[in-house]
């Protein structure tokens, strides 16, 4: 096949990307390699996937519908893999703009693409922000109409347009509602990276709240080989992907603290209106449909985590966080 996928140098798009790329089919990827983190951690994603003939990049932005459509006309794309967007809860609130062009505008014009050049296939990235206010466990059958921030929202429209497009034009689309993913070469904004950089250096943690807000992290490989299984699935779906095993943020930095044999400094600030208090995905729906559970607890992923960001830490230490 040839899979567009946007977003590829980022953090699930460029993991999503190079298992594709094992799998032998032709990626096309594209990314505007904004400078929300530091670039060079975009890079160095990319730079892997460079090494394999069957990728192709193209820097551009997804709001350029005229640059897009280029793509279109120059390959055969048969399915659509959407993990491009404008990331972060906080920063959103700051400017909002840029993430309705991103998430909102892009989409539209990703889907309409899809139209016009007959793909009949499109994934887009979702979130677990929008179960705000549900209980938990959190299930798709929850109304998810309450977003507490400007990159919930826009990733809420962005589902609604692809329905729209589903219902209009029979486009198989799968929304996948990723929950906190981390894992080697990760966002520099997300509590993980954050948290072994920081204790590792011997600086001071900010805790939102007081720690006993609750993650279901997931594991970076998990998530990519979800997102590769939702190519083989018709109609309309919307499907949580998550380790279905939250835990709270002190469990985190204590296990931290332990791979690294190094104690936490940690500064409580108030808890911010944006956040969710709690995550906790029930998979029930994508073990029926994909066929997928996890493999890797908590552990396991820390301890890869901690492993990769050890062996590159010469390269990490000058990576800048993103508060």
């Amino acid at each position: 096949m040839n899979i567009l996928v946007t977003g590829a140098a980022g953090f699930i798009g460029a993991s999503t990307a190079l298992e594709i790329c094992k799998q032998k089919h032709k990626v096309i990827g594209v990314d505007n390699l904004n400078n929300y983190y530091d670039t060079r951690l975009k890079n160095y994603r990319l730079d892997k996937l460079n090494h394999y003939d069957n990728f192709t990049f193209y820097k551009l932005d997804i709001s350029n519908y005229e640059a897009l459509n280029i793509i279109f006309e120059d390959f055969n794309i048969e399915a659509v893999i959407n993990l491009a967007a404008r990331a972060g809860v906080r920063y959103s609130i700051i400017d909002p703009l840029v993430y309705y062009k991103t998430n909102v505008t892009g989409i539209i014009n990703l889907l309409e693409l899809c139209k016009l050049y007959k793909v009949g296939k499109f994934i887009q990235a979702s979130t677990s922000s929008l179960y705000a206010g549900s209980e938990i466990p959190f299930k798709e059958s929850f109304i998810a109409d309450h977003p507490l921030s400007p990159y919930s929202s826009s990733k809420k429209a962005a589902e609604m347009a692809c329905y729209t497009y589903h219902y209009l034009y029979n486009i198989d689309i799968t929304v996948l509602r990723y929950f906190t993913v981390y894992g080697p070469a990760g966002r520099p904004d997300m509590s993980i990276f954050r948290f072994i950089k920081q204790i590792d250096k011997d600086e001071t943690i900010t805790i939102y709240g007081d720690g006993c807000q609750s993650r279901d992290f997931t594991y970076i490989d998990d998530i990519s080989s979800g997102t590769i299984k939702a190519l083989d699935i018709k109609g309309h779906n919307i499907i949580n992907l998550g380790n279905n095993s939250p835990n709270k943020l002190f469990e985190i930095i204590g296990k931290i603290e332990k791979k690294l044999n190094k104690k936490a400094r940690i500064e409580y600030k108030k808890f911010n209106k944006a956040d969710m208090r709690d995550t906790w995905a029930d998979i029930g729906v994508a073990d029926t449909i994909l066929k997928w559970q996890p493999k890797i607890n908590i552990d396991e992923g820390i301890e890869k985590t901690v492993t990769w960001y050890m062996d590159n830490k010469s390269f990490i230490s000058s990576i800048n966080l993103v508060d």
